[in-house]
């Protein structure tokens, strides 16, 4: 029997008072909804404590509660401070849970191109969830402001996944 699909809800900031930003509760919302086409699927949110706590992926699994996923299983992972380090710990965990599941990720239009590059480059069977719609506040400046920092990040965090992997410290 094929293990239940695991979903990676990339983090987002924590705002002062310990709320989920615009763009956390964004990604959990696309999560949530592609989650309605994967039967039992497992949530794996990623993020520690960024700025202000409490960690981005318990304010995820906070917010998966009220999305009515309370049966869910969900997995924190509390560690990551970054996409590369998220990719990591995610990798620890579904060798952990030790078994070939399909993976979706979960996060922003911009981001979703490094993100399934990383995990596939970790040797995760990767693919992306429906991303979010850009918010409507965000103007065309910002949006491609968002873009271009992908640039030169993504052979950046793909050069280093290849390097630990190649050095057997992925």
């Amino acid at each position: 029997m094929n293990p239940a699909p695991a979903i990676v809800i990339f983090g987002a900031a924590v705002r002062p008072d310990g709320g989920p930003s615009t763009t956390l509760r964004r990604r959990v919302a696309a999560a949530s909804a592609w989650a309605a086409h994967l039967p039992a699927a497992l949530f794996i949110p990623t993020g520690g404590i960024g700025r202000f706590g409490p960690s981005e992926a318990s304010v995820m699994a906070g917010l998966l509660r009220r999305d009515d996923h309370a049966n869910w299983s969900v997995v924190l992972e509390e560690t990551a401070t970054d996409t590369l380090s998220s990719v990591r710990a995610v990798r620890r965990i579904l060798l952990a849970l030790g078994d070939d599941r399909p993976v979706y990720a979960a996060t922003s239009g911009y981001h979703l191109p490094r993100c399934v590059l990383l995990l596939r480059l970790a040797g995760i069977r990767a693919h992306w969830c429906p991303p979010p719609a850009a918010p409507a506040a965000a103007g065309f400046w910002l949006r491609w402001y968002w873009r271009l920092r992908e640039v030169p990040a993504i052979p950046y965090d793909a050069a280093l996944v290849l390097g630990l992997r190649l050095a057997g410290r992925l």
